[in-house]
């Protein structure tokens, strides 16, 4: 793997571009992209108007970086490459499946240095798993510059922003291990890390990537630790111990020992106010819950706390009980609403089941009216499904939340064949329906909603983007034996993750399969909604664009645009932030699953990356490209 190769410092062009670090102020940060959505708060909005509207049409392939972290040896499907880069004072900071992180050039691409984290001891090799980025952190006289990211197979590293080194007085050599202290009962199970951690002062805040079967293992809890030093400063318990706050709602010591209730996306922080918002996960196991009854708090929660010490501020549960897989999966974005004439700051959270829930910044009360309804129960014996679930009367839901089989696709008759027997099959119901003994239809499925793609927020318009997969899951409940870690485990004749969709990966129901969509928070009402991506085989049949499923999300700028790229058709594609109209679009090597950023160049000019890699759960074709565009030198 070229990766491993190049773990060598190059140092001349290191030197070079360290003292770029040292006037990166002169460069101005509204140049760079300094988060993984931006800024903190996961905006993803960037005031660079280099490219607009008028010039989109004129973008090009300005270079191209393989990163060398390709593994074709196996038949498994290998993981998608996620990463979004960071970019400071005109060089680039990129992350790869296999844990590894590389800098480049802004201008041309050129290698800067990479690093490459040896194996943990005992272990011959580094896992690969899905990695969506680092983050950057600087000392207030800009002396000590940090890239802090962690890695598939749990340790939390400082690297010099300048060299690439290990920070050695960070942890033991630049490294700490993360699974000390929430996995030591646990030594094989499995823990890392697939997000960039959250920066706040001098404080690294990370969560963990954990199972989702069996019920009982490492525990989800989010750490903060010392920037410098690696020390452990605070601990917030997502699954409450007895006598906290929020015990109760786990029966009995259903909580003792219980995985999952993890964050594995992207926290958000508020540095004004102090404060992180995690977008917490299931509890395992993901669709069982008969030995954890109760609400099962902080699962599915969006948890406020305070960011220096992890106080808990408030926090507000959008699934009570899951069975479905509904947990948190996109980073937070903190935005401003208008509320009778006057500015609110609120935080929005988007979901798998389409809604979005717009909230208080501050106390965690939500800005447009939520009821409790009700939903179906669970005829499993042992679960006790909770009666009612959240809604939110605004914005509309963003996707379908049920299906029939009178909305099932006619694209082909193949098609139309294969979904009327996969329908004909399964149990269906309304949003909420609790999963069966028998296959049960559920719709949004895991990939549905808007995922962890996330959203961006346009700050001038006061609209959020984001593109939302319309995938329906299919599954039962199969009851296992007396000495199963769990009663019982979700199963169909494609294996324990089944989409509904039909041999050629194409959705069961009728097209859109996926959308853009644009939001307007002030109103909570939906601005436009086009399809996004297309089926080039459905396109030669004469069909319109379908929309088609996407993993990675949109980015918004000054000059009137919206990028992603995201899906299965590997292109990116720049919209019109007013109409949505596709003003732009590039065939790429490999789908984009990973979302784009923009940033100024050492030479004054506007890039838009994306990392191009294809994999995953929805592309079969793969490559290890990082692809930069601009508009042509004058």
């Amino acid at each position: 793997m070229r990766l491993r190769v190049r773990s060598i410092v190059a140092v001349a062009l290191s030197a070079v571009l360290a003292l770029g670090f040292a006037g990166a102020n002169g460069v101005g940060q509204e140049g760079d992209w300094r988060s993984y959505g931006g800024d903190p708060g996961g905006g993803r909005y960037s005031a660079l108007a280099e490219i607009d509207r008028a010039n989109v049409g004129r973008l090009r392939r300005a270079w191209t970086y393989h990163t060398g972290d390709l593994d074709t040896s196996s038949s498994v499907q290998p993981p998608a490459f996620e990463s979004t880069p960071l970019a400071v004072a005109g060089v680039l900071f990129v992350s790869t499946q296999s844990g590894g992180v590389i800098a480049l050039d802004g201008d041309t691409g050129r290698e800067v240095w990479t690093f490459l984290p040896p194996p943990r001891s005992g272990r011959s090799k580094l896992p690969r798993d899905v990695h969506r980025g680092v983050s950057y952190w600087e000392a207030a006289d800009g002396a000590d510059r940090r890239i802090l990211y962690g890695t598939p197979d749990g340790r939390l590293i400082a690297l010099d922003a300048g060299s690439g080194r290990p920070k050695a007085d960070f942890g033991q050599g630049g490294m700490v291990d993360l699974r000390v202290g929430v996995a030591d009962a646990w030594p094989e199970a499995p823990l890392g890390v697939s997000s960039p951690p959250a920066i706040y002062r001098d404080l690294v805040i990370t969560g963990t990537h954990l199972q989702e079967y069996p019920a009982l293992g490492p525990s989800g809890d989010v750490r903060a630790f010392d920037v410098r030093t690696g020390a452990l400063v605070w601990r917030f318990q997502t699954v409450p111990r007895s006598g906290q706050p929020g015990q109760d709602t786990w029966e009995g010591d259903s909580g003792k020992d219980r995985s999952g209730a993890n964050v594995w996306s992207v926290i958000s922080v508020d540095v004004e106010r102090g404060l992180v918002f995690l977008p917490v996960g299931s509890a395992t196991y993901d669709f069982y819950g008969g030995d954890r009854k109760g609400a099962n708090l902080y699962a599915n929660s969006l948890v406020a706390l305070d960011a220096a010490t992890g106080a808990l501020r408030w926090h507000f549960q959008t699934v009570h009980h899951d069975v479905w897989d509904y947990d948190l999966p996109a980073q937070p974005a903190l935005v401003t609403v208008k509320r009778q004439g006057r500015d609110v700051p609120a935080v929005v959270q988007v979901t798998k089941t389409g809604f979005v829930f717009v909230l208080d910044r501050v106390t965690g009360q939500p800005l447009f009216p939520v009821e409790e309804k009700p939903v179906p129960a669970s005829t499993v014996p042992g679960e006790a499904t909770w009666p009612t679930q959240p809604v939110p009367l605004r914005p509309p839901p963003l996707v379908r939340q049920s299906i029939t089989r009178e909305q099932l696709t006619q694209v082909t008759p193949d098609s139309a064949r294969q979904c009327r027997e996969l329908f004909d099959a399964a149990v269906t119901g309304p949003l909420f329906t609790p999963p069966g003994a028998g296959l049960t239809l559920t719709f949004p499925g895991t990939l549905g909603g808007a995922n962890w793609s996330g959203a961006a927020f346009d700050s001038v318009r006061r609209r959020l983007y984001v593109n939302v997969n319309e995938v329906g899951a299919m599954g039962g409940l199969q009851a296992l034996g007396p000495a199963a870690p769990v009663a019982y485990r979700r199963s169909s004749p494609w294996g324990e993750y089944p989409r509904f969709w039909d041999s050629n990966r194409w959705p069961c129901q009728q097209p859109p399969w996926g959308t853009l969509n644009a939001v307007d928070l002030d109103e909570g009402v939906i601005a436009w909604r086009v399809p996004l991506g297309v089926v080039d085989a459905l396109v030669e049949r004469g069909l319109p664009p379908t929309g088609t499923p996407s993993l990675g999300g949109a980015i918004a700028t000054v000059g009137g645009l919206v990028f992603i790229a995201g899906t299965n058709d590997a292109r990116l594609r720049a919209f019109d932030a007013d109409s949505g109209k596709e003003l732009w679009v590039d065939r790429l090597e490999a789908s984009g699953h990973a979302t784009p950023m923009t940033y100024r160049g050492r030479s004054g000019r506007q890039f838009v990356v994306i990392a191009a890699g294809g994999g995953g759960y929805l592309s079969r074709t793969t490559s290890d490209v990082v692809a930069a565009y601009a508009l042509p030198p004058p």
